[in-house]
């Protein structure tokens, strides 16, 4: 690339129109700093790479004053934007995987000849990763009382404790004032009469005052983030204690030691690609990371928690309340339930996990994070 480009140049790499770049001169939000041996105005490296975050962020549906506040946090480098964007992705393609499953449920429902509702028709363009996942989630994923009481007294003597990422509020205590954020409306409506006072909002975003709650924490939600990072920080933020529980992929050999990703579902690592490692989570809430062990009966049906149960995977309610499934796409995760269902009935699954009959308890990656 050379060091410095024309405005036609810009324009025919980026595939916007030169008029565009002039508006965006013109309302300052990307100003070209540079001259060209002519005189004109051109673009430095600076100038490109802010340009490169605008029009990011504007294909994600973001408003021009969006943009403007986005790009011009003082706190955010190239590198935060980046992580951002890739997250922001992520998460707009989990909303197409989800909205393409639920296309291919109806097309199999016309198959069979049965009409789908008004109501279902238009989920389907209105379906995010929780909706499509989220009224699976009172079925399989319940509190696991071991994991529960690891929480529990990581909290220590907190009265008032704020939970993030809440859900449906698995895992809040019972004794202790507890205030619930949770961004999806779906999970929001499953919250059990009597739970917990529950906020919409975002994790990276929480409104209330520093210091507000003596503990913060946030249960398998933080891959749902569009910014774990930030999170992570808000939580430090607001609370003086921070517990986090949630998945190390920093580990060398990570994919491995979980038989369903390494022999059956290779696609899971593409989720984490860019994931924070273990040692960047405990550093944005200044605390260290303790592992928790999966029971091998473990009542809450999260992505691991069949490890030493693998019939379980073929059941599509159990699936269907894990975002893991969801995400991979439907092609993947037929391709490995069929596998897994072969390797089964041939007893090949038996062989090559001899290992875990005998184990109480699998390590398999989950962490504690307490600050």
């Amino acid at each position: 690339m050379e060091e410095h480009l024309t405005v036609g140049r810009v324009a025919e790499l980026a595939g916007v129109s030169v008029r565009t770049l002039h508006h965006y001169d013109e309302i300052g939000l990307v100003h070209p700093s540079a001259r060209t041996a002519s005189g004109y105005r051109a673009y430095s490296p600076d100038d490109v790479e802010r340009l490169r975050e605008v029009l990011a962020y504007r294909r994600l549906g973001f408003g021009l004053r969006e943009v403007a506040d986005l790009v011009d946090d003082p706190n955010t480098d190239a590198v935060t934007h980046l992580h951002r964007l890739r997250n922001l992705l992520l998460e707009q393609r989990d909303r197409a995987a989800a909205t393409v499953t639920a296309i291919d449920r109806e097309l199999t429902a016309r198959a069979m000849g049965i009409r789908t509702t008004p109501e279902e028709q238009l989920k389907v363009f209105g379906a995010q990763l929780y909706e499509a996942i989220g009224s699976a989630y009172p079925a399989t994923r319940r509190t696991e009382p071991r994991i529960a009481a690891r929480i529990w007294e990581a909290l220590g003597d907190a009265r008032t404790v704020l939970n993030v990422g809440a859900g449906t509020g698995s895992y809040e205590p019972p004794d202790r004032e507890v205030t619930a954020v949770e961004p999806s409306a779906v999970m929001r409506a499953q919250r059990p009469p009597g739970a917990a006072p529950c906020v919409a909002a975002s994790a990276e975003c929480l409104p209330f005052a520093d210091q507000s709650f003596d503990a913060a924490m946030a249960v398998s939600t933080i891959h749902h983030w569009p910014d774990p990072i930030a999170g992570l920080r808000e939580l430090k933020r607001v609370a003086k204690r921070v517990v986090v529980f949630t998945y190390d992929a920093s580990t060398t050999g990570w994919l491995q030691r979980f038989w369903l990703t390494r022999d059956y579902l290779p696609e899971f690592a593409d989720l984490l690609v860019g994931w924070p490692s273990l040692a960047d989570m405990t550093r944005a809430i200044g605390g260290s990371a303790e592992p928790v062990l999966i029971p091998w009966d473990c009542t809450d049906g999260f992505f691991e928690a069949h490890w030493r149960r693998p019939e379980s995977y073929l059941d599509e309610h159990v699936r269907r309340a894990v975002s893991v499934w969801t995400r991979v796409g439907p092609q993947a995760e037929q391709r490995a339930v069929n596998m897994l269902r072969d390797d089964l009935s041939c007893g090949r699954w038996a062989e090559r996990n001899r290992d875990l009959v005998a184990l109480d308890a699998a390590e398999l990656g989950l962490r504690l994070l307490v600050a």
